[in-house]
């Protein structure tokens, strides 16, 4: 596949925040650490002061992929997480079904690139890819469903625990579902396997989606961590205890949030007195403070101050950070340099930094995933023969059948010189009246109005005329949007890897990891 490359901005798909943040602007700089750029992340790995336990990490890797023989690339990296020099380049997101939209796998795409750039820039040092299941995530009807040809397939499951311990013995229909749609070619056949083995011969979700990950991108020695483990908690259990006692993550994320504020950001998530739920098989609850006991929400679990210490001493493993803490979590048990995330979580995380600084974790390079456009080779030829550029495709859709109109009609549709010419008689008329009677300024200026509204409306429909002319082009414009823009979104956001795999195979995943650049700043428009 080729790339082209067009700025983020251009796109018109990116909040203030983000291309705020791309281009270095003033007033974000106090909510990160380092720029997301070799300078930056240089000085991130010379101040890394990694605080978690090297030997528990690779032993808790090894643990969960013993029933998974991963590649040598794999098993390499897992070894050399041991190893003083070693870093991550981390990425984090749900348990989607069947990987979900595309932009999870651009994320990964992302990190692995960025990994590798960093290796031929620090030859001395190594840099692992890391996917960070949110393994304990709670809200299944976020991931229970994926589109594919604009149909929907949903696993229909009833659950209140975490998603990563959720069985698997229900999603059977669902992978039916998702291999009809697979079909009988060659990669279709391929990918249908792999998603039969991951759901149907493993026993819960993080399993599952351990295997399907692995299998998509072990080659590239992708490593993934599923934190939900007692040793790993252990390591957090300190900040775990403090937070919930002391309340200290609300005040300091409510703060940054107002300073945001005052720049005109939004809020992307909300701290609250304790972020941190109970955790059990089948039970993710909030833990909030009445009365002077820590309570479980919806439960007849409550804790003095003194067992809810003895129970984070004792069982870490069930106290599960929320949005806010998660990173945090992430941070102190991973050696990373960099966090990979689409623009609502390089936001959030700006909302965080505060928090990092109070518990003295360090806070990584934040990195805005690369996002892509994959252009069939028909839509394309389409936007030529139409005498567009591909970057012109980002408009709406009536913006682009307007311009096609005024660069295909031999007729004049615009009334803008009639509307000034009988504007300036008005104005003329208006002083000849204002002499005779200055009451008469007003009705002028009434007439005026109504007669530049008629124009107005004239021209609407001279416009829909030409237009009823060109119905062809128009619809043809109207359906390569479609294409390209499934419900008016980018692409990536409701596309499953399903039909860039079927039509494209293994080239799909490799030319991402060909033409993404992590630090190049722009968006990435692929075309077969």
């Amino acid at each position: 596949m080729q790339a082209k490359y067009i700025s983020y901005q251009e796109t018109g798909s990116f909040s203030k925040l983000v291309l705020d943040y791309i281009n270095n602007e003033e007033s974000l700089r106090p909510f990160y650490s380092y720029r997301p750029d070799m300078d930056g992340l240089a000085e991130a790995i010379a101040k890394r002061r990694f605080q978690g336990n090297r030997n528990t990490l690779v032993q808790v890797l090894k643990q969960q992929y013993q029933h998974l023989v991963p590649n040598k690339s794999v098993t390499k990296n897992i070894e050399l997480l041991g190893q003083e020099n070693t870093f991550t380049v981390t990425t984090g997101h749900q348990l989607n079904l069947f990987t979900g939209p595309l932009y999870f796998i651009y994320k990964i795409v992302t990190t692995i690139n960025l990994a590798i750039e960093l290796k031929m820039a620090h030859p001395d040092k190594n840099f692992v890819p890391v996917y960070w299941m949110a393994t304990e995530d709670h809200d299944f009807d976020e991931i229970n469903h994926v589109s594919v040809d604009e149909k929907n397939i949903s696993w229909i499951q009833h659950t209140n625990g975490a998603t990563g311990r959720l069985s698997t013995k229900t999603v059977a229909a669902a992978v039916l579902a998702y291999k009809g749609y697979l079909g009988i070619s060659k990669n279709g056949k391929h990918i249908a396997k792999l998603v039969e083995q991951a759901y149907l011969e493993h026993d819960n979700l993080a399993d599952a989606t351990r295997y399907l990950v692995n299998n998509l991108f072990q080659k590239y020695g992708l490593v993934i961590v599923n934190a939900d483990d007692h040793e790993l908690k252990k390591q957090f259990s300190s900040i775990i205890e403090r937070d919930i006692l002391e309340h200290n993550s609300a005040r300091l994320i409510g703060e940054t949030s107002n300073h945001l504020a005052a720049f005109d950001y939004k809020s992307q998530v909300n701290g609250r007195d304790i972020n941190f739920f109970y955790l059990k098989d089948d039970l993710r609850e909030r833990i909030i403070f009445e009365n002077g006991k820590y309570l479980v929400n919806h439960t007849d679990i409550s804790f003095t101050e003194a067992e809810a210490k003895a129970e984070i001493a004792t069982y870490p493993e069930r106290f599960s950070p929320n949005v806010v803490m998660r990173p945090m979590y992430q941070e102190v048990i991973l050696p990373n340099i960099a966090y990979i995330g689409g623009g609502a979580e390089v936001a959030y995380w700006m909302q965080l930094k505060a928090n990092f600084d109070f518990y003295q974790v360090d806070f990584p390079v934040l990195l805005l995933r690369n996002s892509a456009l994959l252009i069939d080779k028909r839509s394309a030829q389409n936007i030529y023969s139409l005498g567009f550029e591909l970057s012109d495709f980002f408009l709406p859709t009536e913006e682009l059948k307007n311009i096609w109109v005024r660069k295909n009609t031999e007729t004049q549709l615009s009334l803008a010189d009639e509307t000034r010419a009988i504007n300036s008689i008005f104005d003329q008329i208006k002083l000849n009246a204002f002499k005779i009677d200055k009451t008469l300024s007003i009705s002028t200026d009434t007439a005026k109005q109504k007669t530049n509204r008629l124009l107005a409306n004239l021209e609407k429909k001279l416009f829909r005329a030409e237009k009823r002319k060109h119905e062809t082009a128009l619809l043809q414009i109207e359906n390569v949007k479609n294409r390209l823009f499934p419900n008016g979104t980018l692409q990536e956001r409701t596309f499953n890897i399903a039909p860039m795999y079927v039509n494209y195979g293994e080239d799909f995943l490799s030319s991402c990891i060909e033409n993404f650049e992590p630090l190049g700043g722009d968006f990435t428009l692929l075309l077969p």
